[in-house]
């Protein structure tokens, strides 16, 4: 299996029929129709269906992708990290944030590595931390802003802040949220949260598990402005860090509990990978979103609790 074989694979994918792939990577149809037939042969199973209309992946192509896109973003980091001169610092680096952090920090960062680094490209990546979690670990992300998980013997994570969870709800009369709510109160609330795989929802379950609270429920939705319209709608509350919803509270739509007795709180970690080797680039950038992260805290844009350096 040739690199090559993998640059044109993945070309194909992205392209959706030969003929388009053909331009874009500038390799005529029939040789390019000839290497996706010998990748068949040498992994002894169909990777595209092939009609009148382009070729779609099969589920054995879906898979095979996965695993092209990271052996070839791994072949770049190498590239990268060899042609590395001490005072040059570029390339490209691949950033998760979760949903909720790329709400307050995105434009921070972004305006940071241009300034700083203005050689490095950044790929930022949005979702959920579970998924940011699984993407680093396959290598489709240098490095994550995660929200923190147990030890584990391939992840570093370094702590940067712990921030308190409040209740969210409506703002409308009669509806608005008093200043706090003591977290045995919770469950006479609605609940509109994120599925089970989300990091907020174990924060959340298991806090409140210890303290035997039982919470209500009634949706579970796994996007962060659906969550806020549905609450917003009078659906129903939700939990959520300040930072997600300061522009809400400060027009007036939404309305903000401090959870207390005791608080809930989650800490945010920049997290990168210890089997895979790390590009100069993504070093930076790494530092840069500690640094990032931490000036927030310091500014009062972010309410949080900043850990030891």
């Amino acid at each position: 299996m040739e690199l090559r074989q993998l640059r044109y694979f993945v070309g194909v994918c992205d392209a959706g029929s030969l003929l388009k792939a053909s331009r874009s990577l500038h390799v005529g149809q029939p040789a390019l129709s000839q290497h996706m037939i010998s990748l068949e042969a040498e992994l002894e199973t169909l990777l595209f269906v092939r009609t009148s209309r382009g070729m779609t992946l099969t589920e054995s192509g879906r898979r095979f992708l996965d695993h092209a896109r990271v052996v070839l973003a791994d072949v770049e980091r190498a590239r990268h990290s060899a042609r590395h001169k001490q005072s040059e610092i570029a390339g490209e680096v691949k950033l998760g944030l979760p949903n909720t952090v790329g709400l307050v920090a995105t434009l921070a960062i972004l305006q940071a590595i241009k300034e700083r680094h203005p050689g490095v490209l950044p790929q930022i990546v949005e979702s959920h931390s579970g998924f940011l979690q699984e993407w680093l670990h396959s290598g489709r992300l240098d490095l994550s802003v995660l929200f923190e998980v147990e030890p584990s013997a391939w992840l570093l994570q370094r702590p940067v802040l712990t921030e308190k969870l409040c209740l969210i709800g409506p703002r409308a009369e009669g509806a608005t949220l008093p200043p706090s709510v003591p977290m045995r109160k919770l469950d006479a609330y609605p609940l509109l949260l994120p599925g089970r795989g989300h990091g907020l929802r174990r924060v959340v379950e298991q806090a409140c598990g210890e303290h035997g609270v039982q919470l209500n429920v009634v949706a579970e939705v796994d996007s962060l402005p659906n969550i806020k319209k549905a609450v917003k709608a009078g659906m129903g509350y939700t939990v959520l860090s300040p930072g997600a919803v300061t522009d809400e509270v400060a027009e007036g739509t939404l309305s903000s509990a401090t959870i207390r007795s005791p608080a809930l709180s989650r800490t945010i970690v920049c997290a990168t990978s210890l089997v895979r080797p790390q590009t100069p680039a993504a070093a930076a950038v790494s530092s840069l979103v500690v640094e990032q992260l931490r000036a927030l805290v310091r500014a009062g844009r972010w309410r949080a609790s900043l850990s030891p350096e």
